[in-house]
């Protein structure tokens, strides 16, 4: 289910928000907002799951007034600030210029919290705060609203996108075999698509004529965001901070915070650069700045040391149709609950580290090292299908286009018609990849245990050694002798034969 969750700022009113917290389809694709109300007393509001409402109740009285409001309609929620309200200062133009209203991507940590005061300052607007839920664990989503309203973001917007992001982003992905450098699975790559989509979507709703980004100017990610706001809506400006602004490191921003009254985050700041969606976890920085050093074993979160895994191998079988897995051990999931499930089992047994220094496509060479425990077992379980389903022309072609649709999605390209082109042709090509991969999993490793599809090529009739009808092997003399004929000829050429 996707869901919005807003918080409007409002001089006169004082209201609480709370994140709803029901047990949700995840194949609902709603969005849940809340009308911006005139003046009220103390209010809250809880999203409701039931029935396709929101319900808004009133504290301030004995007796509970329940509103019911349908979800197609746009509802914001009102909070008050101690502080001056936003809309005070909107109407003037800033140290840059003028800009109504700024969707900005959200975190809740240092950068983001300090680009909300900068932006109002330096362009005079709004700023909508937007998180998305991809998957990074619910910790990463407790308390926003608080931050981004001691920020002074005018609203926050939360949306769950895990089962888009999985469904219409991973799951083609996997289908195209695409790895980036032999190694990267696109973790990153294929989340921020995703997440600029939506910031599209939720400035035309709240009316915003910009979209800003945390993203630094040595990264992919800037260009992952910019690539996908100009394809679905060039009319929209953009601002980068962290291209702009005179801050060049933390110490700066906390300066920067204090100087605006701006709360610092006081959590404890990891020494590692991290990325967590659903698929995988990035860590970059510090020690792994030096391609010699061997990574920490404390460093890891979603995987075991292998060393330390069972030492009893687990077996486990992913189910497939037309190149997407829909079971795992005959059990059908949703794409999120099934990537869900075989992380837990994946990172359990060790699987899916992988350490690389790539080629980042503003120029220069980093190191990251990933853990991708559910995906690297996808990955296997297609790529064995395949085995079966697939002929050698098709599978050199297919090969050969996934180089290129890695690259396009590692360099933010994932609205360009030739990914979406090479997309046509997967999927078409994978048709008949059904059938189910049973695979043993042991101390970091994966490795096929049984294959089946009611679409196989392979023929055992005609496969094994001993002799049959199908394919005789007196046959293949006269098309060795036809085959090699090129180089028979040139070696002649050479001798003077």
């Amino acid at each position: 289910m996707a869901q919005l969750q807003a918080i409007s700022s409002y001089s006169s009113t004082n209201l609480l928000f709370r994140r709803p917290k029901p047990e949700l389809s995840p194949y609902h694709d709603k969005l849940y907002w809340w009308r911006k109300l005139p003046f009220v007393p103390e209010l809250g509001t809880r999203g409701s799951g039931i029935n396709g409402q929101a319900i808004v109740h009133n504290n301030g009285s004995l007796s509970q007034n329940l509103t019911r409001v349908h979800s197609n309609q746009a509802i914001r929620a009102v909070v008050s600030s101690e502080k001056e309200t936003v809309t005070s200062g909107a109407s003037n133009s800033g140290l840059r210029g003028k800009l109504n209203k700024v969707v900005l991507a959200y975190s809740g940590g240092l950068d983001t919290s300090v680009i909300v005061p900068w932006l109002r300052e330096n362009y005079g607007c709004e700023v909508v705060c937007f998180t998305a839920d991809v998957g990074q664990g619910i910790k990463e989503l407790e308390g926003l609203e608080e931050k981004a309203k001691a920020s002074g973001a005018c609203q926050l917007v939360v949306k769950d996108l895990k089962e888009e992001f999985v469904k219409d982003y991973i799951f083609p992905c996997l289908r195209a075999g695409a790895i980036y450098e032999r190694k990267y699975l696109l973790g990153t790559s294929m989340a921020r698509p995703v997440i600029a989509k939506a910031m599209v979507d939720v400035a035309k709703e709240v009316g915003a004529d910009a979209v800003s980004h945390g993203c630094t100017g040595k990264g992919n990610d800037q260009v992952r965001f910019e690539l996908t706001f100009f394809a679905l809506n060039p009319q929209l400006n953009v601002v980068a901070p962290w291209r702009e602004w005179e801050i060049r490191g933390r110490e700066d921003a906390i300066e920067y915070a204090k100087k605006h009254n701006v709360p610092v985050p006081v959590t404890k700041k990891s020494i590692y650069s991290r990325d967590r969606n659903l698929w995988h976890l990035s860590h970059e920085g510090d020690i792994l700045e030096d391609p010699e050093n061997e990574p920490k074993n404390d460093m890891y979160m979603m995987s075991v040391d292998p060393e330390h895994a069972p030492d009893q191998p687990e077996y486990i079988e992913i189910g497939m149709v037309s190149g997407l897995p829909v079971s795992v051990n005959g059990k059908e999931l949703s794409p999120a609950s099934l990537l869900s499930k075989l992380n837990e089992i994946g990172g359990r047994h060790g699987i899916g580290r992988i350490d690389m220094v790539e080629n980042r496509l503003v120029g220069m060479k980093s190191r990251g090292v990933y853990e991708t425990p559910g995906g690297t077992i996808l990955f296997t379980a297609a790529r064995e299908l395949e085995s079966l389903t697939l002929d050698r022309e098709s599978i050199q072609q297919k090969d050969s286009l996934a180089l290129k649709y890695a690259e396009l999605v590692y360099a933010g390209r994932w609205f360009d018609p030739l990914r979406e082109s090479i997309d046509a042709f997967m999927e078409k090509i994978t048709e008949t990849t059904t059938g189910s991969v049973r695979l043993k999993l042991y101390k970091g490793s994966v490795t096929v245990a049984g294959l089946k599809s009611p679409y196989s090529l392979y023929r055992q009739d005609i496969s094994s050694f001993e002799s049959g009808q199908i394919y005789d092997q007196a046959d293949a003399a006269g098309f060795i002798r036809l085959y090699g004929l090129p180089m028979k000829v040139r070696a002649m050429l050479e001798k003077g034969i």
